[in-house]
């Protein structure tokens, strides 16, 4: 698999009725009745959505946070790794460099700007094999694996099992989503979020860069997408 740059990503685990869910906890704080008869008695979806949105625009965001939700990753590099574990309120268990030998050539990840040239891509190939050879030399020497992944690059590929609640991956969406956020991370980004949207439609609008949801941009630099605040 070294060179191929597409994330793999599945969804692997989440609420049966996570729409009846974040809805019973929306209603609970302005009912007086029992919340497992609010859960019991809901079916009709459109109340159930106006509800939804006017709470959680309103920011009450605890009504998300019972949803929990599990991906499956692989084929990502170190370095989208290392952007996507600084998020708080997620959970993670990854692919150990130091329990895990590799065997021959390294899966890796290359950059598009050196995927769509050619001198350059030999260029960082080469260097991959290079890297993969003193790595091997290392381990077959007797270094231990946990200090023969010290050559490994950034660009190695990485597996992850993560997981985080509903409040969380509508946050990271919002941020990581953004025209300017790094390429590879947002590609990641969007194919959780397409993933969950496809048994959850109804999420769609929540899992959007957060410009759509503010209705202007608050970056320092902006790409132009919609106005900054204040213009």
């Amino acid at each position: 698999m070294e060179g191929n740059n597409k994330p793999v990503v599945n969804l692997i685990s989440r609420p049966e009725h996570m729409l009846k869910t974040v809805y019973t906890a929306c209603r609970t704080c302005y009912s007086a009745d029992y919340p497992i008869n609010i859960y019991n008695s809901t079916d009709d979806e459109e109340k159930m959505l106006k509800l939804i949105e006017r709470v959680v625009s309103s920011g009450h965001y605890s009504t998300i946070e019972h949803i929990q939700i599990s991906f499956a990753i692989s084929n990502v590099s170190r370095a989208c790794t290392h952007q996507l574990v600084r998020h708080r309120h997620m959970s993670f268990s990854q692919k150990s460099q130091r329990y895990v030998k590799e065997k021959g050539q390294f899966d890796y990840i290359i950059p598009p700007t050196i995927d769509k040239n050619p001198d350059m891509k030999k260029k960082f190939e080469k260097f991959m094999e290079q890297i993969s050879n003193q790595y091997q030399e290392f381990v077959e020497a007797g270094i231990p694996a946990e200090d023969a992944r010290f050559v490994l690059p950034n660009a190695a590929a990485s597996s992850m099992v993560v997981s985080m609640n509903l409040r969380e991956l509508i946050h990271v969406a919002n941020l990581r989503l953004c025209s300017r956020a790094q390429y590879e991370i947002r590609t990641l980004v969007k194919m959780m979020c397409e993933e969950l949207a496809k048994v959850e439609p109804w999420l769609k609008p929540y899992l959007v860069p957060k410009c759509e949801r503010l209705g202007f941009c608050d970056e320092d630099k902006s790409c132009g997408r919609m106005p900054k605040l204040g213009e």
